[in-house]
């Protein structure tokens, strides 16, 4: 017999499909706003906090009545937003809003804080409202993450 050394041994078709396959991520959830992907169609969130946090942003940009089937689905913030009279009036609404929202619709994410910046640079009749929010998922391990969101007054 011959005598034959490892290194000039290849891998298989089989060996290769499958490092190929392992290699690659397996899509959570479609990312939100809707862009072209590389590999599918659209791009796809891999990491299930990343979809989770994705998942939180599109809950409180909703208001009510936009999701068919679910009236309710959403933090509801554009009303907040037309009769806004004083900053304090608006974080203390929304604070309540945002929270029986995500204790509602996302229960396992802990909400930690709520800061709000406005800006009425850009048109003195008009306010930009800056939301940035804390939060952690305890079942994933994931702490500190934070999300901001731009609301705009009608």
């Amino acid at each position: 017999m011959g005598q034959f050394s490892f290194k000039s041994v290849g891998t298989t078709q089989v060996q290769q499909t499958a490092d190929t396959l392992a290699q690659t991520p397996m899509p959570v959830g479609i990312k939100t706003p809707l862009a072209l992907g590389t590999d599918d169609l659209l791009a796809m969130n891999t990491d299930v906090a990343t979809q989770m946090g994705d998942n939180l942003r599109n809950l409180i940009l909703t208001n009510w009545g936009e999701r068919l089937g679910f009236y309710a689905f959403g933090a509801n913030l554009r009303p907040l937003m037309s009769d806004m009279s004083s900053q304090d009036d608006f974080d203390s609404k929304a604070i309540v809003q945002i929270k029986n929202t995500v204790q509602t619709w996302m229960p396992y994410i802990d909400l930690q804080s709520f800061d709000t910046s406005f800006d009425n640079v850009q048109n003195k009749n008009t306010a930009i409202v800056h939301l940035t929010i804390t939060y952690d998922i305890p079942s994933l391990k994931v702490y500190g993450k934070s999300l901001q969101v731009t609301l705009y007054a009608m």
